[in-house]
């Protein structure tokens, strides 16, 4: 099973169309068009479920300001040091997170940042949402 997602011709050009084992894009009407197999469809699934606990993406935030013990997380949050931390170990484990050790303590880093991207994109999508279904209540005012 292969799932279909296309990109505008403004975020690839022609040349950018590509077959790989993960998935091909291929161009259809100006478009590249990715289709994913199935590892790759289960990976992406793997990934929206750990990006599914909002904590995570709270936890995220933070971290976007630089490399941190997880001391800060818990404050900002108002956590505690337990939770953060088997929440963290999950964003590790999932390639989201960096973490090395420096003597005593454990410092992380985000190593992925298209999380962001993704969630603006919801955002985005939410407030076009939210526009479209306020225009279609004053149109049938």
């Amino acid at each position: 099973m292969k799932l279909r997602v296309s990109l505008p011709q403004s975020t690839m050009s022609n040349k950018d169309c590509f077959s790989s084992k993960e998935g091909d894009l291929i161009k259809t009407s100006g478009h590249c068009a990715l289709q994913m197999n199935d590892k790759m469809l289960e990976l992406a699934a793997s990934r929206f479920s750990i990006l599914g606990e909002p904590y995570r993406l709270r936890i995220l935030q933070v971290l976007k300001r630089g490399p941190m013990t997880v001391g800060l997380p818990v404050q900002s949050l108002d956590g505690n040091q337990s939770n953060v931390s088997k929440h963290l170990q999950l964003l590790y484990g999932a390639g989201i997170v960096d973490r090395k050790r420096e003597g005593m303590r454990i410092v992380y880093s985000l190593r992925d940042p298209s999380v962001f991207g993704l969630c603006q994109m919801v955002h985005r999508n939410e407030i076009k949402k939210r526009q479209d279904r306020l225009k279609a209540a004053e149109k049938a005012r």
